[in-house]
């Protein structure tokens, strides 16, 4: 079959530049799975994304579907035909449905019978007339929250479509699309080549932007240009280090047609403020990238890039300063009067802000955080008064200007503020650790007063918010509890806390007088342990591992995660699926003889068989040496050591009746087996496990 590379090109007016990649990213993959679905083959498909303009080039583009053999089976031959041989309603009504004669149809013979069927080979349509409607599809999938229309057109779109090219080799694709008609003409940067451009083939599209059109249609080479000229830019220049944030720099690629980096200069005395202060106010609002020496000081420049190739490139950076110095200015100014009010004195500003609603104001949080902090503290080793403090003031720096004009700044403001009021060390980090982990894979708190601060503030709104049932639902989760789950349970793991989360929940929920829910502590402890699953399958660590542990329920998150741990090593030993099995087995032969009523005392002088001897033997020598183990939470060890028994656990179910029909001797077996299980059992229900066979 032959084929040809295929374009689309949509133009616009500006995109968002937040929303470009990913409009790209689902334009391109609506198209390919168009293709898919029609059954067109194709090679290579490549996005292009740039403020004015979504395209994509599939290569190597069949012209056509590959024609389809069709069967549809019509009545059995006994009732498509009368005794005389001649069709009956039944085959007549199905040609006629068909379009066809009963002469052109065909027999099939099955195990139940003969049929009459209609063999035909459906001819694949043209690619040319698939594509618009292909193009369409995928354009109004795009996640676009909000689609506009412009002048009198009836269209949406997230921004007015000015035009739009559609090729198959060098063909036009003439169907409206978007209610423009395609043609093979693009256009160039706003300002550096403000007319059309012909692209005579797809192939040719990057090349003519780039060589006429003073545009890099390319995405990913548009940002890694950027990227490579401002690190030569801030090197060459200053003998600094531009400091590149990757969303910052997909940002400022979506808002770049032909990127030129400038450097530009801000007043020393700037530097006085914090440097998160002046990043945030570079970054946000103007895309700037700062620059910082070699051993990591901010310095007084920073890097903007320009969508032109200005004849003046001082007039751009003079510009640039100029708006950068009043916001500057603005921190700065923010930085000294928030320093003469100290955060000790804006505790009471903290009343008038509403948490929740039923859960009071943000100083009402302040001091049940407080309360519960400080009982962390004192349970994992560290001061409990400085918790205390820290937790009192944690909120406070929410009411300065500084964090009112920059919210990102919140606890790192705090942490300045607190260290000039003269707080302690310990209590000043925590003001900024009370926020860690603050994503997936951030830093965790470096101190344990931090570390403190960051579980009582999740655990009071777990607690407060479940306690009013209003816990997370589908995908409404608004005081992110799902997130605060997975932080403290790496708080607690990663940084070794002897923690028990019932205890902590427990002391939270009596911080309370307005929870209307019962067990709440209970609850919340089974929802952040459901948190794990996910928390173990990023890990590759399968369900069952997990499952296998959370049956046991252990409520201590450290020990929790050492029992995952040694489950998984435990599984991938040759004795595991087989011990696995004989757990379930055991479970299922002690349930239906009693259960828990069963004890594990077993009497020497009842033992018949040499296999229940020998696997008596053998389980108290196990427990002699695995209980200490247990005890110090070695349960890798523990595991590995009871994987010995598997010999004569099998020798035991294949040469003794357990159920045996002297009743003493059979309660005795009964009791063997569970002191086996309940081995097994004091790290994690083994029988989850997948078995042999």
């Amino acid at each position: 079959m032959a084929t040809q590379d295929f374009l689309v090109e949509l133009g616009t007016e500006e995109l968002p530049p937040k929303a470009l990649k990913p409009l790209s990213d689902a334009f391109t993959q609506g198209i390919a799975r168009g293709l898919e679905d029609a059954g067109i083959e194709f090679g290579k498909v490549e996005a292009f994304a740039a403020p004015r303009r979504l395209a994509v080039r599939i290569r190597d583009l069949a012209d056509a579907q590959p024609d389809k053999s069709v069967e549809k089976r019509g009545p059995a031959v006994k009732a498509a035909f009368d005794d005389a041989g001649n069709p009956t309603r039944a085959l007549t009504g199905f040609a006629t449905s068909l379009g066809v004669t009963p002469d052109q149809l065909d027999t099939l013979e099955t195990d139940k019978g003969a049929w009459v069927v209609y063999r035909t080979v459906e001819q694949g349509k043209p690619t040319v007339e698939l594509m618009p409607e292909l193009v369409e599809q995928s354009l109004a999938g795009l996640p676009i929250p909000k689609r506009m229309r412009w002048g009198a057109h009836r269209t949406e779109f997230v921004r007015p479509v000015h035009w739009v090219v559609m090729l198959f080799g060098n063909k036009v694709i003439e169907a409206p699309i978007m209610g423009l008609t395609p043609g093979n003409k693009t256009r160039g940067h706003r300002f550096h080549c403000p007319k059309s451009l012909i692209v005579p083939t797809p192939n040719d599209y990057e090349v003519v932007l780039k060589q006429e059109g003073y545009v890099i249609a390319d995405f990913a080479e548009r940002r890694e240009q950027i990227r490579a000229c401002v690190t030569e830019l801030a090197e060459k220049e200053a003998g600094g280090k531009a400091v590149i944030d990757e969303d910052l720099l997909d940002e400022v690629t979506a808002l770049n047609e032909w990127p030129v980096p400038l450097m530009g200069r801000f007043e020393e005395r700037f530097l006085e403020v914090p440097a998160e202060a002046l990043i945030s106010s570079m970054k946000e609002h103007q895309k700037y990238f700062h620059v910082v020496a070699a051993d990591g000081e901010m310095l007084p420049l920073f890097i903007t890039v320009a969508n032109i190739e200005s004849k003046d490139p001082s007039q751009v950076v003079s510009g640039n300063e100029k708006v950068i110095r009043p916001r500057l200015s603005d921190a700065a100014f923010f930085y000294e009067t928030d320093r003469k009010t100290k955060l000790e004195d804006r505790i009471d500003a903290l009343k008038p802000i509403v948490f929740q609603e039923k859960l009071g104001s943000i100083y009402d949080k302040s001091v049940r955080v407080a309360a519960l902090a400080k009982k962390i503290a004192d349970a994992i080793g560290s001061d409990p008064a400085l918790a205390e403090r820290a937790a009192m003031l944690a909120k406070t720096d929410l009411v300065t200007e500084m964090v009112l004009e920059f919210t990102d700044l919140q606890g790192i403001m705090g942490q300045y503020y607190a260290a000039n009021d003269g707080e302690p060390e310990d209590v000043a980090k925590a003001l900024n650790e009370q926020y860690m982990p603050r994503f997936a894979g951030d830093d965790l708190p470096t101190t344990l007063t931090g570390c403190a601060i960051a579980i009582a503030d999740r655990l009071d709104s777990l607690v407060g918010l479940f306690g009013i049932n209003q816990p997370p639902s589908g995908t409404r989760d608004p005081f992110a509890l799902r997130r605060a789950s997975l932080g403290v349970l790496r708080i607690i793991i990663e940084r070794e806390l002897p923690l028990d989360l019932q205890t902590c929940c427990e002391w939270a929920e009596e911080n309370f007088t307005v929870l209307t829910e019962q067990n709440t502590a209970s609850t919340v402890v089974d929802y952040m342990l459901e948190r794990f699953r996910a928390h173990y399958d990023e890990q590759g660590i399968g369900a069952e591992v997990y499952l296998a542990v959370h049956a046991r329920r252990p409520t201590r998150p450290l020990d929790f995660d050492r029992r995952v741990k040694a489950v998984e090593a435990f599984r991938q030993l040759p004795e595991a699926q087989a011990l696995a099995g004989a757990n379930k087995r055991v479970s299922n032969i002690l349930t239906k003889q009693g259960g828990d009523s069963i004890g594990e005392t077993v009497e020497a002088s009842l033992l018949q068989d040499n296999a229940e001897k020998a696997l008596a033997e053998q389980v108290d020598q196990q427990a002699a040496k695995v209980l200490p183990l247990f005890e110090n939470g070695d349960y890798a060890s523990a595991l590995s050591s009871l994987a010995s028994l598997r010999a004569p656990v099998d020798n035991f179910f294949d040469e003794v009746m357990v159920m045996a029909d002297d009743e003493a001797v059979r309660n005795n077996r009964l009791a063997l087996l569970n002191r086996l299980r309940n081995l097994f059992l004091r790290v994690a229900d083994i029988s989850l496990l997948p078995t042999a066979g």
